[in-house]
């Protein structure tokens, strides 16, 4: 699955399964361009994989637009979007501010809707592309305490089915990754005490049943094969990476 000449932009890739993200498509040859609102981090991962930092909030369209046109000016082509970028709030309903609404869905929907919507003119002008978002068992299923963060990512699997449907004629795939509960800075935040390595490998053996937390490098090895073209007759695909946790 090379993707020697290719431009790939991952966005929360400064930490993650964004920074796996952009290290695999690192080692199979792509150019990647790291977007993350982490200045330092992005710039190191950058750094590390010889790739170009932009630093800025997808949650604003201004930022988005003028990033993939850094991307084309700088390239002349943008052949994989990987929407990697999320927050996550550990609030059920009636203790989720008004602002906290707005922030999570700010990053997890607009992010996405703009970062897309900046990217696809270009791939349909060039007739070639593939988009890949983060969503999340939880935007199917649902988890207590995480209302509005369930919200988003049930928003964007829609998001994902309906663009892929309009551009499906354009050549263009879309499709999301929905990973399970993966051992990432996100899973332990938002918490009232940090969680302990106990903690979580015991969550993991009660719950998931494989009996343990995914690594950021497992759910990155399918974001690349869904951008690969080995993955060419799907578009529209929620594609469940959780440990047999949806099986049940």
């Amino acid at each position: 699955m090379s993707f020697e000449g290719k431009v790939v932009v991952v966005t929360g890739g400064a930490s993650g399964m964004g920074a796996a993200s952009v290290r695999a498509f690192a080692t199979q040859e792509a150019r990647v361009v790291v977007v993350d609102r982490n200045a330092e981090g992005a710039r190191s991962i950058a750094e590390d994989v010889g790739g170009l930092p932009l630093v800025g909030d997808v949650s604003q369209s201004r930022f988005c637009n003028e990033a993939v046109a850094a991307v084309i000016e700088r390239y002349g082509r943008l052949d994989v979007l990987v929407n990697a970028a999320g927050i996550i709030k550990r609030t059920d309903a009636i203790h989720t501010s008004d602002e906290a609404w707005r922030q999570i869905f700010g990053v997890n929907v607009d992010g996405i809707f703009f970062m897309c919507r900046a990217a696809l003119p270009h791939m349909v002008a060039r007739r070639s592309g593939v988009i890949v978002n983060f969503g999340s068992i939880w935007g199917d299923i649902g988890s207590a305490g995480v209302a509005a963060y369930c919200a988003t990512k049930g928003a964007v699997h829609n998001l994902t089915r309906a663009m892929a449907l309009d551009h499906a004629r354009d050549n263009i795939r879309i499709l999301a990754v929905c990973p399970g509960e993966v051992d990432t800075p996100m899973l332990a935040s938002e918490r009232t005490a940090p969680p302990t390595r106990a903690f979580l490998d015991d969550l993991a053996d009660r719950t998931i049943p494989v009996g343990r937390l995914a690594q950021p490098e497992e759910i990155a090895r399918v974001v690349v094969f869904l951008a690969s073209d080995a993955a060419s007759y799907m578009t529209g695909s929620l594609v469940a990476v959780d440990g047999g946790f949806t099986a049940r």
